[in-house]
Order: structure tokens, then sequence, then C-alpha cells
């Protein structure tokens, strides 16, 4: 499975900046003027993951005369043009761009959080008003969606459904969105087809200056952002787009000086990843051998059968049983054949609940 992330906010708050620097080229139109994104942008981004590179070494040391390449697991960025108050009434161009949310699995919201009087503030005031801005245009968007629904013959003779949308309706019409409303997991089901906005998920991605993108700042930064617009902090993450962009334009090695120089350990596109694998409970198991070395991406709690199936759809009715070893214990060990030696390597049934970083290779019938 492809992670897709949306990438929304007000005009000119960083948007495009960084999702150029997430793709390291210029696929977006980073223009100083409102509207530069006029169809949404696509890309598609490697997760960066180290544990492959030290798999591959393995595989290169046990097997000489091998390289195998590395097939890293993708995240799918999609930068939205800037939505603006109204765009649920189709100011804008809204209600173009709000079709373009529903298409993706998380929002990572932009909020400009840095001062620079170059930069046109079209439709920016400050950090928790620009928050909000989104926040409702998304709420009165799925208000709409509602009112269509609660009238229709489906709904009032489905009566699980009809109790779901009258929470849902009730809740954004207070302003609260729908992520925030707990139902039974039956209503959650019954109104999944609906797709709202404001129930996907969300990474609330404060870009500061680069002045501000320091190690002793950003702690304090999400402190202060958590009490003006969340309050979880976990859902946040500081970036600076400016810095982004220009380690896009470094090698692998100017990199890791510039970020040590900022006292920082990863890019914001690292800690951004991350982030929205935790946010929607996110996991990688790992495949070695000669042809490729290759990162997959599941949900936890995937078993080993369902796991095959997302390496081929046959494998879920042929499974028959996976052999897994440990990250930690194939790289100790030196590889599968020495694990099987050891006894590191284990064979496991269709219900095995998968871990992160299990290195595993599948036996599958005919």
């Amino acid at each position: 499975m492809n992670l897709s992330v949306g990438i929304v906010g007000l005009p000119n708050v960083g948007k495009s900046t960084l999702f150029n620097a997430l793709l390291k080229k210029q696929q977006a139109l980073a223009a100083n003027y409102p509207f530069a994104t006029i169809e949404p942008n696509i890309g598609v981004v490697p997760v960066p993951d180290k544990r492959l590179v030290k798999l591959q070494e393995i595989i290169r040391a046990s097997t000489p005369g091998v390289e195998p390449p590395i097939k890293w697991a993708t995240v799918e960025f999609v930068d939205i043009a800037g939505l603006v108050k109204g765009a649920s009434e189709g100011a804008g161009l809204g209600n173009k761009f709000l079709s373009h949310i529903r298409e993706v699995q998380i929002i990572v919201h932009v909020v400009r959080a840095f001062t620079d009087e170059d930069v046109i503030k079209e439709g920016s005031v400050d950090p928790k008003t620009d928050y909000e801005t989104i926040q409702t245009e998304l709420i009165l968007a799925d208000l709409q969606t509602l009112i269509k629904q609660k009238d229709s013959k489906a709904v009032k003779v489905d009566p699980v459904k009809k109790s779901a949308i009258g929470k849902l309706y009730e809740a954004l019409n207070s302003g609260k969105p729908a992520r925030e409303v707990v139902m039974p997991q039956e209503e959650e089901a019954s109104v999944k087809d609906l797709f709202l906005l404001s129930k996907k998920p969300e990474i609330i991605v404060l870009n500061v200056s680069e002045e501000d993108y320091k190690k002793d700042k950003i702690e304090p930064i999400v402190s202060q952002y958590t009490s003006i617009l969340v309050t979880n902090k976990e859902k946040m993450v500081v970036i600076s787009a400016k810095i982004e962009a220009e380690l896009a334009e470094l090698s692998e090695e100017e990199q890791k000086q510039y970020l040590l120089d900022l006292g920082v350990s990863q890019s914001g596109l690292e800690r951004l990843i991350q982030k929205a694998y935790q946010t929607l409970g996110l996991i990688s198991f790992l495949t070695a051998g000669e042809k490729e070395v290759k990162a997959w991406t599941i949900k936890k709690g995937t078993s080993a059968q369902n796991a095959a199936g997302v390496i081929h759809n046959d494998f879920i009715k042929h499974f028959i049983k996976a052999e897994v070893i440990s990250f930690d214990d194939f790289i100790e060990v030196g590889g599968l054949k020495k694990a099987r030696e050891l006894g590191k390597a284990r064979f496991e049934g269709r219900d095995y609940i998968m871990q992160d970083g299990d290195v595993v290779e599948f036996k599958i019938g005919n």
C-alpha cells in the first residue's frame, strides 16, 4: 500500500516550496502569488529507511558479485492549491480543490509560522486564524455532504447510518471536526463511503523561518503552538521549507553536515513521513534477497497471510507459512543462512501478527 498525503493550507504559507523540496526538483510552481498551483501536483517520494542499506550490505557481503537494488517504500504527496475563506462555497476555485482532498489518506496542514514581508499574505492573518479558516472550510464542505444525505431514501431506511449522520451533523454544526466524533464501529463503517474531509487524520506542519529552525528552538515552538492550535503536540512537525529546499540541492554528505550544524539529526522530510506513519498506524516489513532489498508498508496488526498479499494478491490464497527473522538478528548474525543455523529464523503461520522490521520470506504454494 502507498501512503497518500495531501498538503493543504492558505496560499503562500510554503506548501509548494515544501513540495518541491520533498521531490528534490521543481515540480510545483512556487511563485509569490495566490493560486500558483492550479492543478494538484503529485509526486512519489521514497521513504528514508537506513535498515534497507544495512540489509543490502549483508547480502553483498554474503554473496560476492551480487548487488541487490534497494526498493524503498513510497509516499505519494499531493500539493493541493491554497484554500481561502469561502472555499466550501466555491471561492478561490475551492470546490475543485476540496475534491482533491477526498482522495488522500491523511492531511498535512501547513501553517505559516514565519515572518517575511516579501511574501504576500493572501488571506493569512496569524497561525490560529489561518488554521481555523481551513478547518472551517473543511467542516462546511462536510456539512453540505451530510445535508444531501440526511433526506435521502437510503438513509431513512438505514437506522445505523441515520444515527451516525445525526451525530456527525450535530458535531459539525457546532464547529467540531468529524474526526473527533466517537461512534460505535458499525456507525463508523456506515459513513465511510462519505469520505468526509474533517474525518481524515491530520498533521500540522509549522513552517518556521531559517533562524528558528534550531535544535534548542523546536520544542519551545511546538509548546507555544500546542496551546494556540491543538491540545495534542504529537500532531505537530516543525519544518523550515526554505531549509528543506536548500537541503534538496546538496549531496548526502553535505546534507548530513548541514543538519549537524543546525543541531538536528533528521531532515523535515524524514520527520514528516515518520509522523504520517505513526498517525496512520503503519509499519514496514522487509524482504532481502539477491534480486532486491525492499520495504513493504502495512497497517499495524496485519497478519502474515495478509502481509503476503501486499506483495501479490495470489499469495493470500496460496499462503503456507512465513519464515521470519527480526532485523536486529539478521544484521547481527550476517544474513538468512546464518540465522537458520543459529535458530534465529522461525516459521510462523497465517495468523502471526507482523512486527515493524520483520525480515520475511513467504512460503507460497501453487
